[in-house]
This record gives structure tokens, sequence and C-alpha cells, in this order.
């Protein structure tokens, strides 16, 4: 019997509010694509469900994971922890499922450091404008302002990270999006080496959001 080829880790990050939930749950519905649900601290919004979102936990609760070495990564983000159970993650890319990360760039760079035997794969989201991205945060979070200013503050520090990864997208249309992260997705995974894209729009994106 062949020996089952390991899967790829896919890391989605973004500054909260870019749209990459949305975007890992389209990419999980292609076939072995598996996302890699996080365990949280943080309360349960609207029409999240424990076990399919979020393992909703309390901090002692994580806490004890994190002294058991549980996890392949955490942070805290928002006041609240955030982790990926080890052994969940490396049961799926064994099966030679592809393991897809909803993580900040705190657990991404968490998860390179830790040098492991599967191929691994970053994204960065970025949102369209400053404006649309307060929108999304308003009606994400019951149009609370308190908590979507608060986003916002650390808004400047999350998106200078995008350099960090192999490869950052505007997010202006989800489907474009989606199709654009989908096509880099196939030529890294085959080591094609016509990977470059154009760093210096983004670049110039970045200046028009943090300004």
């Amino acid at each position: 019997m062949a020996e089952t080829k390991a899967g790829i880790i896919l890391i989605l990050s973004s500054p909260s509010g870019a749209g990459k939930t949305t975007l890992v749950k389209k990419i999980s519905s292609r076939k072995k694509y598996r996302i890699s649900i996080s365990h949280t601290t943080r309360k349960p919004r609207i029409n999240e469900k424990n076990g399919q979102d979020y393992y909703f936990v309390n901090h002692k609760e994580f806490r004890k994971l994190i002294k058991h070495k549980q996890f392949l990564e955490y942070a805290k983000v928002f006041k609240n922890y955030y982790g990926s159970l080890k052994k969940n993650v490396i049961e799926k890319l064994n099966r030679g499922e592809n393991v897809i990360f909803d993580i900040d760039w705190q657990g991404t760079e968490k998860i390179k450091k830790l040098k492991l035997n599967y191929k691994i794969i970053t994204i960065f989201i970025l949102p369209p404008s400053k404006k649309e991205l307060f929108n999304r945060l308003l009606k994400r979070d019951q149009k609370d302002k308190k908590i979507a200013n608060e986003r916002m503050k650390h808004f400047k520090q999350d998106v200078v990270h995008w350099k960090d990864y192999d490869f950052a997208v505007i997010n202006d249309n989800l489907e474009k999006c989606y199709k654009l992260i989908i096509k880099f997705i196939h030529k890294k995974n085959k080591n094609k080496k016509s990977l470059n894209y154009n760093k210096d729009y983004i670049q110039k994106h970045i200046r028009k959001l943090v300004n």
C-alpha cells in the first residue's frame, strides 16, 4: 500500500474584520481541506457553535492545556486566548488532509519556529479600505463602536506583518480574492517558480490604510 502523503499547513491571517474567517470556510469546502478549530477563552458570538467555530473554554481550562503543552501555538488577542491543539492538527496532516489555520501573526510566527516536517503556506488578507474595515467590525459586533474602535487601534501593529507571509492579497471582492488564494496555493504546493506578486502595489495600499 502506498504511503499517504502528508497534508500541508495553510495559514490565513489578517487584521480583525478583513474577512479571513469567511475565506477559511470557503477554502475548507474543497476536498481534503480541514479547518483547525481553535480553543478560545472569549464568549461565543451570535450563531457561533462550540466545536464548530471554536472550542469555547474558560481561562482555567486554557491555562491547564498550556501547562501540559497541548498547543501547537497559542496567543493572547484582545484580552482573550486562542490556541490550536497539537494532537488534532498532527492527526489530520498525517491522514493527508490540508489543515487551514485562522490565526494572527503571533500564532503564525510560533508555528514557523517549530520547524515542522510539513509544508507551510502563509497568506495575509488585507481589507479594501479602513472605512470598509470599520463598517465590517460594526456589523460583526452588533454595531458596538467601542469594540470596533478597540480593534482599529490594533490595526496598524497587525498590518505591518504582511511582509512575513508568502502572499498578501486585498479582499475587495470575495470570489476574486478566493480564486487568487487557490491559484497561489496550487503553485506553491507544486514548487513552481512564478510565485512573485506585486509587492509594490500592496505596499502602496498599506500606506493608504495606515494614514
